[in-house]
C-alpha cells in the first residue's frame, strides 16, 4: 500500500527560515567512513520545500571526506500549471524563496558535490507532460523550464507526472508520442550536461517508448515511485545502474526496511537508491542505515 506521498502545491505554507535550521541543525551530521568502493550508488532525495529548507541535505555528510550523504536533491515541486489555452511553468512561494536564495540554500551543496534538480510536478488543471497539443507547445513548456535551470545555475530537472488529471478544463488526454517529444525538446535546451530524472508514476511512464523514439535516450535515471517498497521501474532501455528500485520515505520507512532495500541495491546491481521528505527532525540513524548498508557491502565486493 502506497502512503500518503504530497502535500497539494498549489497553496504556500509558512516559511521555514535558514536560520532556523541553522541554530537547529549541527554543522555536519557525519557518518562513518567507508572504504573506496568500485562502484558508487548514487543515492537522491527529495526535499518538500514548503516545509523544508533544502539546506537541510547539507546537514548529512559522510565522515572525514566532507562528501555529501545524497548525490541529488530535488528541490520538491514546481508545476505544470494550465492556462486554458497551453501548459506553463508555475513555481510557488517557496519554491521561488528557494531559488532566490541560491547562495544559502542551493551553493553550498552544489559546492560539495550534490547536484540539484528542480522537480516537476502536476497541479490537477489537465496538464501533464503526456498531451501537448502539438510539438511546438512542448517545446515552449521544455523552454520555459529549461530557463529557470539556466538562470538559476541547477544541475538538471526531476518529471514527475502525478495530479496532472488529463482531460480536465477541456484538455487531451496522453498522447502516445508526446513525453517522447517533450523529454527530447527538454533535453535539448537544458543542454548536454544537465540532467534528465525520472520519477516514474503516471501515463508518461507507459509511453517512454513510441514512433517518436525512446525516452531512455535523453534519460539519466528513472525510480521507482512507491514508497515503502522494492521493485524496478519499467522504462525500456534504462539500464539497472541507472536505475533505482528502492524507495524510502524517511518518515515513514522502518530502520530494517531501509538496510534491506539497501543491501538488496548492491546485490542486484541497481545503481540508484532514492528517498523522500528528509527533515531537520530526522532520525540520523535512518540515515546510517542507509548508508552502511549501501557502502558497506560494496566494500566486501572489492
Amino acid at each position: 500500500m502506497r502512503l500518503s506521498r504530497r502535500h497539494v502545491l498549489a497553496s504556500t505554507v509558512g516559511v521555514v527560515s535558514t536560520a532556523l535550521i541553522t541554530a537547529q541543525t549541527p554543522a555536519g551530521i557525519a557518518f562513518a567512513r567507508p572504504r573506496r568502493a568500485s562502484r558508487a550508488v548514487t543515492t537522491a532525495v527529495y526535499i518538500e520545500v514548503n516545509h523544508e529548507d533544502l539546506a537541510t541535505v547539507g546537514a548529512f555528510v559522510r565522515e572525514g571526506v566532507h562528501r555529501p550523504v545524497f548525490d541529488l536533491a530535488m528541490i520538491f515541486a514546481a508545476n505544470i500549471n494550465y492556462d486554458g489555452c497551453t501548459a506553463y511553468l508555475h513555481l510557488n512561494e517557496r519554491v521561488m524563496e528557494t531559488l532566490r536564495a541560491a547562495e544559502t540554500q542551493i551553493r553550498p551543496l552544489q559546492r560539495r558535490g550534490t547536484k540539484v534538480l528542480l522537480s516537476l510536478l502536476g497541479n490537477h488543471e489537465g496538464a501533464g507532460f503526456a498531451n501537448f497539443p502539438t510539438r511546438h507547445d512542448a517545446d515552449r513548456f521544455a523552454a520555459q523550464v529549461a530557463s529557470v535551470v539556466h538562470r538559476y545555475h541547477l544541475d538538471g530537472v526531476d518529471l514527475d507526472d502525478e495530479y496532472s488529471e488529463y482531460g480536465k478544463n477541456g484538455t487531451g488526454q496522453p498522447n502516445e508520442d508526446f513525453f517522447v517529444w517533450f523529454v527530447r525538446a527538454l533535453r535539448r535546451h537544458l543542454g548536454p550536461h544537465k540532467l534528465l530524472t525520472l520519477y516514474s508514476i503516471g501515463p508518461s511512464v507507459n509511453r517512454t517508448v513510441s514512433s517518436a523514439g525512446n525516452a531512455s535516450d535523453d534519460l539519466d535515471y528513472a525510480w521507482n515511485p512507491w514508497y515503502g517498497t522494492y521493485q524496478e521501474p519499467s522504462v525500456l532501455g534504462m539500464p539497472r545502474s541507472h536505475v533505482g528500485a528502492a524507495a524510502v520515505d524517511w518518515g515513514h520507512t522502518s530502520i530494517e526496511m531501509i538496510q534491506t532495500m539497501a543491501s538488496q541495491t548492491i546485490h542486484d546491481g541497481y545503481g540508484v537508491f532514492m528517498t523522500y521528505d528528509l527533515r531537520v527532525s530526522t532520525n540520523p540513524s535512518l540515515v546510517q542505515a542507509m548508508t552502511t548498508a549501501l557502502e558497506g557491502r560494496r566494500r566486501l565486493r572489492q
